[in-house]
């Protein structure tokens, strides 16, 4: 120890670099109103007697009327609420959810009037051993801070495009209700969204996942189930006659259920199948055209939705190849969809405590 001291005394040895003290309070005062929980309600109905599942997970605030969560946290709810720092509580309806990203993006019914808007930042920067820090509602425990590190980085196979799914390890104490909320770096912005946790104990045990910054942009952002509510893989011509479909299109993979078109009848697959490195699901429904728009690539089905959803009504048809027959769905209108989940949600509430 003392050849070591008299060392770095002299310069010879250089002294070991320690990171600046960060102050998480300053931090927290910044992005904490970006942070939103998500109350759900969820009905079922079990040999005809219903019934009512609650549920809470966090979001992040990044438009007036925009909010990114975990899929897993709305997938199945047919009442999503959004919860303001303000006190300010916005209902929701899920536009895109991706399962194998984890990610989900919400659209509020109503902007909210004065946002506090989250950065996504680049996580590819955001080295191994960083301090970042989780705020959310763990337990339903509104705005909770936790601190902790970049643990590592974890890939899998997107099944659905042949690409690959980064997701971040963190030992920041991560809950139940924490899912969907941020992990931020210390600059403030977003490098991931909280997805699951390893555990023994059925509590934190100090690892902790969330999905990479850069795959919930790439997900929500270029993926087809960006406002339409499900997944799919675009065939050209020649895989299309190959599964003896009559033209080029897309293959559905899954639907959300209370999406517009889940509502229209859309069908996703559900058998298993591989076509050279690429995996899929067979047996849901092909789309032909859309408002009788044909396309042949990815690019242009991104077109034709982006088309299709800026006209002031959102109702469109959707022709599909279903079980060798040509069929058209229609989406309902969006108007009178919201007012179906305003109806039902009155009506739960006559019936279930809050």
């Amino acid at each position: 120890m003392k050849l070591i001291a008299t060392l770095a005394l002299y310069g010879l040895l250089a002294p070991v670099a320690f990171a600046q003290d960060v102050s998480f309070a300053d931090l927290y005062e910044k992005v904490s109103a970006s942070v939103v929980t998500i109350k759900t309600t969820t009905l079922t109905i079990d040999e005809g007697v219903p019934h009512t599942t609650r549920g809470v997970g966090s979001g992040i605030v990044i438009e007036e009327d925009q909010i990114i969560t975990a899929a897993h946290v709305v997938n199945d709810a047919t009442v999503i609420d959004v919860l303001f720092t303000n006190g300010d509580s916005i209902r929701a309806s899920v536009i895109a959810s991706l399962d194998q990203s984890d990610v989900a993006l919400l659209q509020l019914h109503d902007p909210h009037p004065n946002p506090t808007l989250a950065v996504l930042a680049d996580s590819d920067k955001t080295r191994i051993g960083s301090n970042v820090f989780v705020v959310g509602s763990p337990f339903g425990i509104s705005q909770t801070l936790s601190v902790g590190h970049l643990s590592g980085r974890m890939s899998r196979e997107n099944s659905s495009n042949g690409g690959s799914i980064e997701f971040l390890q963190t030992d920041a104490a991560i809950n139940k209700g924490n899912s969907g909320g941020p992990i931020f770096n210390t600059d403030g912005e977003v490098i991931g969204v909280v997805s699951f946790i390893l555990t023994k104990s059925g509590g934190f045990d100090g690892v902790g996942f969330a999905t990479a910054s850069n795959t919930a942009k790439q997900a929500l952002m270029k993926s087809s189930g960006v406002l339409v509510g499900f997944e799919g893989i675009v065939l050209n011509k020649r895989l299309a006659k190959l599964l003896n479909f009559p033209h080029p299109g897309m293959l559905v993979q899954r639907v959300l259920s209370h999406s517009a078109v889940g509502k229209a009848g859309l069908r996703a697959g559900h058998v298993k199948a591989q076509i050279g490195q690429r995996s899929l699901l067979l047996g849901g429904d092909f789309i032909l055209d859309i408002e009788g728009v044909i396309f042949e690539t990815q690019r242009e089905f991104d077109l034709v939705i982006a088309s299709t959803l800026s006209r002031k009504e959102t109702a469109y048809t959707i022709r599909v190849f279903r079980d060798g027959k040509e069929l058209e769905l229609v989406t309902p209108d969006p108007y009178e969809f919201s007012t179906q989940w305003d109806e039902l949600d009155a009506h739960e509430h006559s019936k279930i405590n809050p």
